[in-house]
């Protein structure tokens, strides 16, 4: 399936009870979403347990960073 690139979109999320923003393309909001209902859980919360994992990280990236990276590794877990 080709998809057309499209620019970041930002949507605010919770974590641990304060509300950020986050910017991400649509495909990679798309496979959020979708690894959240795999999980049975709320974007919010899924992104709050890739929060955790960045934070323990000898150099933590940023929030986004984080998330497209936890993205692109659990893609090449599926393969």
């Amino acid at each position: 399936m080709e998809r057309d690139y499209a620019p970041p979109k930002k949507r605010s999320v919770i974590i641990a009870g304060h509300q950020t923003s986050i910017s991400l393309e649509p495909m990679f909001w798309d496979a959020l979403e979708a690894a959240a209902r795999e999980r049975g859980c709320p974007v919010n919360a899924l992104v709050a347990e890739i929060d955790v994992a960045r934070l323990d990280a000898d150099q933590p990236p940023n929030l986004t960073s984080a998330i497209r990276q936890w993205l692109f590794e659990r893609k090449g877990s599926a393969a």
